[in-house]
């Protein structure tokens, strides 16, 4: 009788799913229907998203974790308190990406301010979901690309 030499095939043990690493959003907009709103759709893209309902409270929560990307209300509490946040977070270690956001497309339609900073306003209206989630998406693209070259030139 002929015998068949199989060889038992050892079982891999159960491969645990790797958690995926998601970019944290810091969201600081004094009203409450557009941070949810806001929130919302951001979630739902797979940013991490933390609210803040003013500037006190958002660097609260900068002095508290790392955040990515930073978008701050162009009219919170006052004309500034938007522009101080975000130049506040700029000076954390980790230099998250930061832009102003803003519903009033007059304001939405530069890139940058006149005043030469390097900040950008991106537009947060219903109709345009699509430009807002490709800004956070290129805002934080943007951040890595210049951390990476900074390792680099570090580096080498």
């Amino acid at each position: 009788m002929m015998s068949s030499s199989l060889e038992a095939i050892p079982e891999r043990p159960p491969v645990k799913p790797r958690k995926r690493k998601v970019a944290r959003v810091l969201l600081a907009d004094t009203g409450l229907a557009s941070r949810l709103t806001l929130k919302t759709i951001l979630t739902t893209a797979g940013y991490a998203v933390s609210g803040a309902a003013s500037a006190a409270e958002a660097i609260d929560k900068l002095d508290e974790g790392e955040y990515q990307l930073v978008l701050a209300d162009l009219r919170a509490e006052s004309e500034e308190a938007g522009a101080r946040l975000l130049a506040y977070a700029r000076q954390k270690e980790y230099h998250p990406a930061t832009a102003l956001i803003s519903s009033d497309m007059s304001e939405t339609s530069r890139s940058q301010p006149e005043d030469g900073s390097d900040e950008r306003v991106v537009s947060i209206s219903n109709e345009n979901v699509s430009y807002l989630l490709a800004k956070v998406a290129e805002l934080i693209s943007q951040r890595a690309d210049r951390r990476i070259r900074l390792a680099l030139r570090k580096a080498g």
